[in-house]
């Protein structure tokens, strides 16, 4: 691993980014052209110290990144696909593969989006409806990430196999929700056409869901744009939202948030939402690190992504309630 030089370059993309870039204010006191080290290492979910030495190609404290940080310093940095793959290889570590799953690569132009959207729940997800980097807000909503590999990854599996994953949802909302999913999968499978992960998906969801059998065949397809929802969360109970989508331009990712009319009681329990939210998201770093005790590296290897302040990164937690809103 060229450790003095995979942080030369980390160095000079980091100088490139403008705070205004990823949501953060430019401040009258800013000595560097770029981004400081330590809002670096908080948009990629890391600890400041940890990515202080990685940035300075230390070998003394046998620094190696793993992938999964390489991926959340790609996001923060705002790599395009070859300085992604560049940062893999001066690592030494596999270049993954153009994927649109939890391991894929978010476009820069829906990640920048998301940074500018700190005070609404939102995330961005692919059309197989996996989550790959959310908000604090979008966190709170609707609970922790899902596992980053395999189908269970897709919201949609776990929407139709573990009877978990509509806890968040009215039960009189559940048929509507059923065949909005399963339309939305159809555009999916048809736009990406004989993609063998559809595949393996449509199948294993055959097999274990005579739900999902039974809509997969009435041959219904609707790419999932904008609806209003009904959220049933633990501590604030019905939350009344409107879901809004906006597709990459190859249709494999796309961001959603969510907004409610101002005045409504939609919009005040999002306000509240802002202030539980940050404090349970406080109490579980605190539990994870132990208390007191500063992190000593990565804070986020584990799955996908979550912005924190304009965005922070997070790992799977408990099964997500809605990740395709």
């Amino acid at each position: 691993m060229n450790l003095p030089q995979l942080g030369a370059f980390l160095r000079t993309r980091r100088d490139r980014i403008r705070p205004a870039d990823v949501g953060l204010p430019h401040g009258p006191r800013r000595r560097v052209p770029g981004l400081r080290r330590e809002e670096v290492a908080q948009l990629a979910g890391l600890s400041a110290d940890y990515y202080t030495e990685l940035e300075r190609g230390s070998t003394k404290n046998g620094v190696q990144p793993s992938a999964q940080t390489l991926a959340a310093l790609a996001r923060a940095l705002r790599l395009d696909g070859d300085e992604r793959d560049h940062l893999f290889r001066l690592a030494e570590r596999p270049v993954p593969p153009p994927a649109h799953g939890p391991a894929g690569h978010v476009q820069p132009a829906l990640l920048a989006l998301l940074d500018r959207l700190a005070d609404t729940p939102a995330r961005v997800m692919t059309d197989l409806h996996e989550t790959l980097v959310e908000n604090s807000l979008a966190r709170a909503l609707l609970g922790g990430s899902p596992p980053p590999r395999g189908p269970a990854a897709s919201f949609v599996y776990r929407w139709f196999t573990d009877p978990r994953a509509r806890d968040y949802y009215l039960p009189e909302d559940h048929p509507h929700h059923s065949r909005v999913f399963v339309s939305d999968l159809q555009a999916a499978a048809a736009r990406r056409g004989r993609d063998t992960e559809v595949a393996r998906t449509v199948a294993a969801l055959r097999r274990r869901s005579p739900e999902f059998a039974a809509l997969w065949d009435t041959q219904d397809v609707a790419v999932r744009r904008e609806e209003r929802k009904r959220i049933l969360h633990p501590a604030l109970g019905v939350i009344t939202l409107d879901c809004h989508t906006l597709l990459s331009e190859d249709g494999r990712q796309r961001l959603l948030w969510f907004t409610a009319p101002p005045g409504s009681r939609g919009a005040e329990q999002l306000a509240l939402l802002s202030v539980i939210g940050t404090q349970e998201l406080g109490a579980e770093e605190r539990a994870a690190r132990g208390e007191g005790a500063a992190p000593e590296g990565p804070t986020a290897d584990a799955g996908p992504a979550m912005h924190a302040g304009p965005a922070t990164h997070i790992g799977p937690a408990l099964p997500e309630p809605g990740a395709q809103r």
